[in-house]
């Protein structure tokens, strides 16, 4: 199986399927590469070059007990990209995942990136702060994560209803909800508790404003797990030169609810804008 080095040796597993520009997946907490299954398969059969890869600690990369900041995965970001010499990149990032694409720009700038993809994303802040007054209280925050990580498998299913929206007419299987749900439990318990500190409580909003490269940011509105009020429509307002999309009644697991909207939007946007 394919893999390569993270920035500090981690090993990490990637795939690569198809030919032609290439769009890398960079997925959310908990989930893997696996999970891009219904924009990666398509997106590749339609003459795009796909790739994905495991984060540390999730799926079949190493799970290391480390390295779980914004500034490492950025750079385990890099690391594949340099792998695998990527050039003229789209980068599309779900959740946060947005976190690591916007930090990665900021370490390693623009040479090998043209675009970027930022879905259900939960840039920029969503604690609260004295100047985030919005945000998430601190301590709701902590009482979430105790109750989360006391028994994952059962928070996750019972969780999986408004992860999907499925009370709003998405319509998936019980098959492919399980699937989903057991694709979120393949990662540590380090790393589970880890990413989501990284993701809710990096302060992301002066370098999200400082983005230089043309930016589709596509958000449901009925996402209960970064809610659209404090994440997707204030990075609409954020960055610049960004095309802002909101999918009706869709939830955080919208690149399956909606893949074919979403995949239709990224054949758009990756063929329709240049640099």
């Amino acid at each position: 199986m394919p893999y390569f080095e993270g920035s500090d040796g981690t090993r990490l597993f990637y795939t690569d399927w198809g030919q032609g520009k290439p769009v890398v997946f960079v997925s959310g907490a908990w989930l893997s590469s696996s999970a891009w299954e219904f924009q990666m398969l398509p997106l590749s059969e339609e003459g795009l070059r796909c790739v994905a890869f495991d984060k540390r600690g999730h799926g079949r990369s190493d799970w290391v007990d480390h390295g779980f900041d914004y500034d490492t995965l950025a750079d385990d970001l890099a690391a594949l990209l340099d792998h695998l010499d990527l050039r003229e990149v789209t980068l599309v990032a779900h959740s946060m995942g947005g976190g690591e694409v916007i930090r990665y720009l900021t370490r390693h700038g623009y040479d090998r990136v043209s675009r970027v993809v930022l879905l259900s994303v939960t840039a920029p802040l969503m604690i609260w702060t004295p100047d985030n007054p919005e945000g998430v209280p601190q301590d709701a925050f902590d009482a979430l994560m105790a109750v989360r990580t006391k028994d994952r498998p059962r928070w996750m299913a019972q969780n999986a209803q408004a992860f999907f929206a499925t009370h709003l007419g998405n319509s998936l299987s019980t098959e492919l909800v399980e699937w989903t749900v057991q694709r979120c439990l393949d990662c540590s318990a380090k790393a589970a508790v880890e990413v989501i500190r990284t993701g809710c409580c990096t302060d992301l909003r002066e370098e999200a404003g400082a983005l230089r490269v043309p930016t589709l940011i596509i958000h449901g509105d009925a996402d209960a797990s970064a809610p659209i009020d404090l994440c997707g429509r204030r990075m609409a307002k954020l960055v610049p030169d960004s095309i802002y999309k909101e999918y009706p009644l869709a939830g955080h697991g919208l690149f399956i609810t909606h893949a074919e909207q979403l995949n239709q939007d990224l054949v758009d946007f990756i063929e329709g804008t240049s640099v």
